[in-house]
């Protein structure tokens, strides 16, 4: 029944978080948003939202580990396992944009979670200055975007009038939305069972299956992206993915935990400094040459392989 569960949970997130993205990105376009911006804003934090599902489930649920665990998780995993298969796919051309202010954003923040962690919890406080970041985050995209855009997204637009248009995907919003919210309680759920009746701690199945599983929608959305040539979506859905888990994902948690949300020593130690060396892996490799090269991707790749055999073993 649990492997059921969890089965069944993993399939909700998936299909909730594609129409959730699909209806938002349409919503997004409609209004004037450029690619980049739209991978880092509304595809990114749509993908996100199973993190997000699965981590407030988590909390309310008492598993402190896999809330805590599935952010840093899927960070790791977005970095190291998502862009190093894009990149294998496709060679990635990396905006200036990304390189000047969003990928160093990614790294600053992912030092700062690591400080308000060391005390072993992420405080309420801490957790609503996460959010209030988040806020400005998005303001300062969303003005930058409109400042900047050049390109025109009538190719977004679908036939009848806007109102129609924007009504339609807002549907699908909702939709994908009450998909996740059921996918995630069966997901932790059928995940934590199994784990405890195979003797694996709380905290490994958060930073592995609950991480990889959550983040198969950044997975499908990059893969499809690198596929297609979008390559400013395939790059700036992981990016803000990260931000978004950062930010959105922890500060939330944080903010809703009255005693604050518990990080285990072991993450502090190992895990997180591991999810910033992989954010600091970005800086030299997209300023050398602007691109992730078929090369980089496969170390990527095979770094994260490296990170998952140590977990276990």
């Amino acid at each position: 029944m649990e492997l059921l569960l969890f089965i069944l949970g993993l399939v909700f997130l998936i299909f909730g978080a594609e129409i959730l993205v699909n209806g938002a990105s349409k919503i997004a376009a409609t209004v004037g948003l450029s690619p980049l911006i739209i991978g880092l804003t509304v595809v990114a934090f749509g993908t996100s939202s199973p993190e997000l599902s699965v981590s407030l489930k988590s909390l309310l649920s008492g598993q402190v580990d896999v809330a805590a665990g599935n952010v840093i998780g899927s960070n790791i995993f977005n970095v190291l396992f998502i862009l190093g298969l894009s990149a294998l796919i496709t060679p990635l051309i990396i905006t200036q944009k990304l390189i000047r202010f969003d990928v160093p954003i990614m790294v600053i923040l992912s030092v700062a979670v690591w400080l308000f962690s060391l005390n072993g919890s992420i405080s309420q406080l801490e957790g609503g200055i996460l959010f209030i970041a988040l806020l400005i985050y998005i303001f300062i995209l969303i003005y930058k975007g409109k400042k900047d855009q050049t390109e025109d997204t009538s190719d977004y637009s679908e036939g009848g009038s806007r109102f129609k248009l924007l009504l339609k995907n807002g549907i699908f919003v909702i939709l994908g939305l009450v998909l996740l919210v059921y996918g995630s309680r069966w997901f932790v759920d059928g995940a934590v069972t199994l784990a405890r009746h195979f003797g694996v701690s709380e905290l490994v199945i958060g930073l592995t299956i609950v991480a990889m599983g959550t983040s198969l929608p950044e997975v499908f959305t990059s893969a499809v992206a690198a596929f297609r040539g979008e390559r400013d979506i395939a790059v700036g859905n992981v990016v803000g993915s990260n931000i978004f888990n950062l930010l959105g994902v922890l500060g939330m948690t944080g903010l809703l935990s009255k005693t604050g949300m518990i990080v285990n020593s072991s993450a502090i130690s190992f895990d997180i400094p591991v999810m910033i060396f992989a954010a600091l892996l970005c800086l030299p490799i997209f300023f050398s040459g602007k691109i992730i090269s078929r090369k980089e991707g496969g170390v990527m790749l095979g770094l994260y392989v490296l990170y998952i055999v140590y977990l276990i073993y």
